[in-house]
């Protein structure tokens, strides 16, 4: 069994707080995450903000925000009036960072985010200190290698199957994205793969964990962390694994 493993909270904690709110990140710090996992967008206005979705209809909390189209088609006055669950707001950016202290996995979910990023980042060169930008598309992790050089990257991939079968194997995957770390998804991926990219330098990453046995699997396999929707109930999982 592994000594060391990184939690990491899915868009906070999602399962106790709305997701990407500060209430869901602040829920993911109180618990003791190593991790914070979100998802960053920009609107029409420039405002880069956080949400997973490309539009609010599916975590609007009332109709009327529901219906209004791309969120990168809105301006921030819009995206912010809406409420979320539980009386939350999309927040900033830079909100996200103010309520958290643990390393953030920051998702580039719209290319357009990314013009953004290297002026934020230059302004708050200890949230830059503090990240590692991930992503699944190889577009958008090559254009931040290019545009932050200075902060590390994780490319997702859904399967190992789906890196090793990329075009030049995995490790052309790994440096047309400039990635330090590498996100899986479960299928295709073995204790042998995972101890071939520890041996080449290359922390993985594993995910979901949902189940108990889901978490056993990833110890198995000897990958440094994964992410969770309730990650108060898989550090429970974890300190009973331990333990026994």
């Amino acid at each position: 069994m592994i000594v060391t493993f990184a939690v990491v909270g899915h868009r906070g904690a999602m399962a106790e707080a709305p997701e990407n709110t500060v209430a869901s990140y602040r829920r993911a710090e109180d618990i003791g995450v190593e991790e914070v996992e979100t998802d960053v967008r920009i609107s029409a206005d420039g405002q880069l903000f956080m949400l997973h979705d490309a539009t609010l209809d599916r975590v609007a909390a009332t109709p009327a925000g529901r219906d209004l189209g791309p969120v990168a088609d809105l301006e921030w006055s819009v995206i912010r009036s809406v409420d979320v669950g539980d009386g939350e707001r999309v927040p900033t950016l830079e909100e996200m960072y103010q309520v958290t202290t643990r390393t953030i996995q920051l998702e580039i979910k719209a290319l357009e985010a990314i013009d953004a990023l290297p002026d934020f980042f230059g302004e708050h060169r200890d949230y830059a200190a503090r990240t590692i930008l991930t992503g699944f598309s190889i577009e958008a992790m090559a254009a931040v290698a290019e545009k932050l050089p200075e902060i590390p990257r994780g490319i997702i991939t859904f399967s190992w199957n789906e890196a090793d079968q990329h075009p030049g194997g995995y490790q052309a995957l790994i440096k047309e994205t400039g990635s330090s770390r590498i996100h899986c998804g479960w299928e295709g991926l073995t204790a042998e793969v995972v101890e071939r990219l520890h041996e080449e330098g290359f922390p993985v990453h594993v995910w979901p964990t949902r189940e108990q046995d889901d978490l056993r699997r990833a110890l198995e396999l000897g990958v440094d962390g994964t992410t969770s929707d309730d990650p108060r109930t898989l550090l429970s999982w974890l300190a009973a694994l331990q333990e026994s």
